[in-house]
Formats: C-alpha cells, sequence, structure tokens
C-alpha cells in the first residue's frame, strides 16, 4: 500500500521540477481533450503515476499527466485526465487531485468534460457552459472528518460555477463566433449509458447535459475556496432522443471535433480569468 502523501508535499515536489513557476488556474481536460494541452508554452509533462499517491485514471481517452506551462502567458497547471467514482475511486483520491491543484497557487478551476445532450437543439460537437448542477452520485467526497486548514465542515454550493467567470467566457465565445450554449448539469454514477427512462426523469427535472464526473471535483474545490467553471462538450444526444448508438469510441471523437473551438475560447479568456 502506498504511504498517504499530502497535498501539500505533492505541490512541493511538482514545483520542484519547475522552479520559479506558480500557476494560476488550473484546467482539467476530459475525455477526449487531451490535446488542448498542446496549446501550453515552456511546458514540462509529468506523468500522475510519477506523484506518489496522485490518482491515475484508467479510462481510455484521459492520458493521465500534468503539464505545467503557460497558456497565452498566463501560468497554468493543465491535468489531462482526470478520475471517476465508477473506476473504484475514493473521496480521498477526489481530495488529492483537487487540492494539490489548490496548493499549486491556483486561485481558479477551469473543468472539461464529455456530455450527453437532453436537448435535441444543442448537438455533437457543442459547448455548453455549466451554470448548476443535479447530483447523482452515490457519495460526497467530504464524506467523514473535515480538513480544517482547507475549508469548513459546511459551506454553501449557490454560486458553484462562478457568475463572473461565466461572464467572461460568454463574452470570449460571443467575440470568437463560437456557440457556448448554458444549461444545468446532471451528473450519474455510470459506467453504463443511461436509459431513456432516465433521461425523460432528468429532463423534468430541469437538466440540459448528463454526464458521469466533475461534481465530486467541484464540491472539494468549493470546500477551498476555488473559483470553478466548467464546460462542457456535447458528443451525443442523450438515450432515447436519437436512432445513434451511444459509445465511448464516440464520446472520444466528437469531443475530438470540439476541442479546436474549446481551445480557442480557453486561450483568449485565460487572461482576464487570471486577474
Amino acid at each position: 500500500m502506498t504511504a498517504y502523501v499530502s497535498p501539500q508535499q505533492l505541490a512541493q515536489s511538482i514545483l520542484e521540477r519547475r522552479i520559479d513557476f506558480q500557476p494560476k488556474i488550473g484546467i482539467v481536460l476530459g475525455s477526449g481533450l487531451a490535446d488542448i494541452a498542446d496549446k501550453l508554452t515552456d511546458s514540462i509533462s509529468i506523468p500522475y503515476a510519477e506523484l506518489p499517491g496522485f490518482p491515475v485514471s484508467s479510462v481510455i481517452g484521459h492520458h493521465g499527466k500534468m503539464i505545467l506551462g503557460y497558456l497565452n502567458k498566463i501560468p497554468v497547471v493543465c491535468c489531462q485526465g482526470r478520475v471517476h467514482l465508477y473506476e473504484g475511486m475514493q473521496g480521498k483520491d477526489f481530495k488529492v487531485f483537487i487540492r494539490t491543484l489548490k496548493c499549486l497557487g491556483c486561485h481558479t478551476l477551469i473543468m472539461t468534460n464529455a456530455v450527453g445532450s437532453l436537448n435535441k437543439n444543442v448537438k455533437s460537437g457543442q459547448l455548453v457552459l455549466i451554470s448548476d448542477h443535479i447530483n447523482f452520485h452515490p457519495m460526497n467526497p467530504l464524506t467523514g472528518p473535515n480538513d480544517e486548514e482547507f475549508g469548513p465542515r459546511f459551506f454553501p454550493m449557490d454560486d458553484a460555477y462562478d457568475p463572473d467567470i461565466r461572464h467572461i467566457l460568454q463574452q470570449t465565445a460571443k467575440k470568437l463566433s463560437i456557440p457556448l450554449n448554458e444549461g444545468i448539469y446532471v451528473s450519474v454514477l455510470g459506467p453504463n449509458f443511461e436509459t431513456p427512462a432516465e433521461i425523460r426523469a432528468f429532463q423534468k427535472l430541469g437538466a440540459d447535459v448528463v454526464g458521469m464526473s466533475t461534481i465530486p471535483e467541484v464540491i472539494v474545490a468549493r470546500h477551498c475556496s476555488l473559483k470553478v467553471a466548467v464546460i462542457s462538450v456535447v458528443t451525443n444526444l442523450a438515450a432515447g432522443l436519437s436512432h445513434e448508438p451511444i459509445t465511448h469510441e464516440g464520446t472520444i471523437h466528437f469531443a475530438a471535433k470540439a476541442s479546436d473551438n474549446l481551445s480557442r475560447l480557453l486561450e483568449s479568456a485565460v487572461v482576464q480569468i487570471a486577474k
């Protein structure tokens, strides 16, 4: 069994590889979106597996690397891949993942993910800026003793998705002529895709897109006062809304097609977000 390594220790070991570097923004890239990290300049790459105690994803399309570099001259740490509850991860894995970014010096966390659309008018390849979420994960990563060093036992989630950052992203998308819908994300455990009946239920609850990740990271990030923004890439219409089969290969394919618009949006917006 690997000995526990604290987020503070992990951050110190990471920064020892990159002297005089302090990222302002953490970027977590979901399925099929790893190529966005290629936009970083003057960068170094660290495989998650080289960081003792840092969680490593087993999912295809998640490269499992941490890239430290500059995006449009802004120092960022870019995580190629995340972990999921359906892989057997536990609350401590999400806490280590996100708190390490906090300890590196990040004040903002921007996450991307691949989702199914519950709206026939929002189709594969389009971007959705998340404004709120509905959580169907069966556990909360903060269950158990609270670490007061990172945040209080009880904390609000009213503005989990920072309104100011969302405004910046919307204005940037408009300038770049990139369609950017806004919607509510419902997160389920997976790894199976949803049934048509479940999708109808989620629609009635007010959800716009559905996925299997992100919410545990959002909870941990808000607990330690990181500002959060999430941009989802639609890779398919949800079950019952299309005759096309839903596959992970399709997820990777359409996420890659949307990565250019997502890259341009992030590259342009980080300058204002970093202020």
